[in-house]
């Protein structure tokens, strides 16, 4: 029986797929599996016994992955669960920055019992006028669930794109429309784009990456689109351009003090990713990525650990080891296997950045003596038997 709490709602199409081997609680010291999707765990304390943490969406940034990884606690996401609603937000965005249409809702909505309001309009359309996104360069930066979708969606759309992405996957370039410029440098999506969206994930390397020097390459009203992060933006930056003319509008989903009402800018409520369907995905993704950990001891979409997968166990028996990524572990877990007369029958070892898992299958059933040992070692953050 595993124990799990949601410190959000989460989608009952999700927790649907949790069986009868799954208690819910009310209180995160007694789960060994979490499930969330915005409150924020930093100040939490973590129960020794916390095995997984699933975040119902992409971003990590209200959970302490190295507090967890020390704590032995895996975290996981759902990358592309919810990109297409965050896709079709884009142009949503796009197509708001280049027509004034709330403008023009706005202007109706002053017409109330307005017996001319038809005639009126038609003078005062002019307003409201814009420019077609048809024909426009967009600029694509980070190639991920997200970007891919907004590229290939773009050019049935009539624009041509260029996508610019130096890690991108080999499953994205698979998917990425061979109408797509991929480009090697972002400098080039800077100086030849009408349109620019950013779709990358928040790190140091990423922080204000579209500041002033950014800005400066950039054509002269151009739009600037942010469904990503707002810290991926010099914001001040940014609403200096606008004053100037040279940025046309910035588009982003992420309100803050700064950008509240500022002239030039168009603001949503964070609501890229809140769609029935999103939501459901993520769901469904986030409670398969436990399930799987739990039952079978396979990492899937993790931020915090390698991803490592044997599938479902055939043997008699199946270790995790979650350890820091230093030498010679795998001596210290094979010896105190083979002096307790239980024979390796498969193996994988996979490790990322300063933490590193094992899955062992084993001829033998693991017994409390030998776990204890392999707990023992130092180095090793958690021992699970999971057969």
């Amino acid at each position: 029986m595993f124990n799990y709490t949601c410190l959000n709602p989460i989608a009952n199409v999700g927790l649907d797929l949790l069986t009868d081997d799954y208690k819910k609680v009310d209180d995160l010291k007694d789960a060994q599996a979490v499930l969330v999707r915005s409150a924020a765990m930093h100040d939490l304390e973590l129960p020794k016994d916390l095995c997984a943490v699933a975040r119902a969406g992409a971003g990590v940034n209200n959970i302490p992955l190295d507090k967890c990884a020390e704590n032995g606690t895996v975290v996981f996401n759902t990358p592309g669960a919810n990109a297409n609603g965050v896709k079709e937000l884009v142009f949503a965005g796009m197509l708001l920055a280049s027509r004034d249409i709330t403008g023009g809702i706005d202007w109706v909505k002053g017409q109330v019992g307005v017996e001319t309001v038809a005639k009126d309009a038609e003078k005062a359309k002019k307003a409201f006028a814009g420019t077609e996104i048809a024909g426009k360069k967009l600029g694509v930066i980070g190639l991920g669930a997200i970007g891919v979708l907004v590229a290939n969606a773009a050019t049935h759309l009539g624009m041509e794109v260029l996508g610019y992405d130096p890690y991108i996957s080999v499953n994205a370039a698979w998917n990425l429309s061979r109408s797509v410029k991929h480009v090697n440098s972002v400098e080039e999506i800077y100086k030849e784009c009408d349109f620019i969206t950013v779709h990358v994930p928040l790190l140091d390397s990423t922080k204000k990456m579209i500041n002033k020097e950014a800005i400066d390459m950039m054509k002269d009203t151009v739009v600037v689109l942010n469904y990503a992060r707002d810290l991926l933006v010099d914001e001040e930056a940014m609403l200096e351009a606008l004053k100037a003319g040279k940025v046309r509008k910035y588009v982003s989903d992420f309100p803050n003090p700064t950008t509240a009402g500022a002239e030039g800018v168009i603001l949503t409520p964070h609501i890229g990713a809140s769609t029935e369907e999103s939501e459901d995905n993520c769901a469904v993704m986030a409670v398969n990525e436990i399930r799987d950990f739990m039952e079978n001891g396979n990492i899937t979409h993790s931020v915090n650990f390698p991803d490592c997968s044997m599938g479902v166990c055939q043997a008699a028996g199946r270790l995790l080891l979650l350890h820091k990524n230093v030498k010679g572990m795998i001596s210290k877990y094979t010896t105190i296997l083979g002096d307790a007369g239980i024979n390796i029958s498969d193996m994988t070892n996979k490790s990322r950045g300063d933490y590193a898992c094992a899955l062992i299958d084993v001829d033998a059933p693991i017994t409390d003596e030998v776990a204890a040992k392999l707990n023992e070692i130092e180095d090793v953050l958690k021992v699970r038997v999971i057969k």
